[in-house]
């Protein structure tokens, strides 16, 4: 399995995923836009995995690889690559699939329940509600011909199924407690008082959520291949 990744930015990175292609002995490229836009070619890959960043799916002005990423991203769904999107990398793939991406009601930054669905085998023996890390001011609509799979009482579309081999995940399965820090650390700015945005330190000691997360999103992982395997 060739593994590649997108990262938008230092702080959002693979975190425990990286633990679990090493582990599984997948080979791995990722495309560091904050460094290099460079994109592979389709056929150098068999999984692509798109990260989450703190631009919107609609800032081409000021990241003007974004173009360039969006479309490859559509290439790869219309190659019938495995895809899986976090965060902003749902935003994206939803862009992908015609879906409208749009500002959120409200910022949701934290730990928050998720209330997921049983319409997919991706998702059909998962916790009914699980505390998830969220980060993100925008949302979308769910794109024509996916599975709705979580939602929250803030974000109706948290996760969607999309045939079988695309899935997206509005919030943060993969954070670690390192990875969490980082983050937090990062992006203090946005960690104004909100209704549903909780301080950094709450955030932080709550890190421990991240192992059972962590475990989810190997199992989502695993599931993806074997369906599609």
């Amino acid at each position: 399995m060739r593994i590649h990744y997108l990262q938008h930015e230092p702080y959002e990175s693979l975190g425990c995923i990286e633990d679990w292609i090493y582990k599984k002995g997948f080979s791995i490229s990722a495309t560091k836009f904050y460094e290099d836009t460079a994109l592979p070619n389709l056929s150098d890959f068999d999984f692509l995995i798109i990260m989450g960043g703190p631009m919107g799916v609609y800032d081409d002005d000021k990241y003007p690889w974004l173009k360039d990423e969006k479309k490859f991203i559509k290439d790869s769904i219309n190659n019938n690559k495995m895809v899986l999107g976090i965060c902003l990398g749902s935003q994206l793939i939803a862009d992908a699939l015609n879906a409208k991406v749009y500002k959120n009601k409200f910022d949701e930054i934290g730990w928050f329940p998720i209330k997921t669905k049983k319409d997919h085998i991706l998702f059909d023996d998962f916790p009914g509600e699980i505390e998830v890390f969220h980060w993100h001011g925008d949302t979308f609509d769910l794109p024509g011909g996916a599975i709705h799979a979580a939602e929250s009482s803030i974000t109706k579309n948290q996760a969607f199924v999309y045939k079988d081999k695309v899935v997206g995940l509005q919030f943060h399965f993969e954070v670690t407690k390192s990875s969490l820090k980082e983050m937090v650390e990062s992006g203090m700015d946005e960690q104004i008082k909100g209704k549903y945005i909780q301080p950094g330190k709450e955030i932080i000691d709550k890190s421990f959520l991240s192992g059972e997360n962590n475990k989810l999103m190997f199992k989502l992982l695993g599931k993806m291949i074997e369906v599609n395997g």
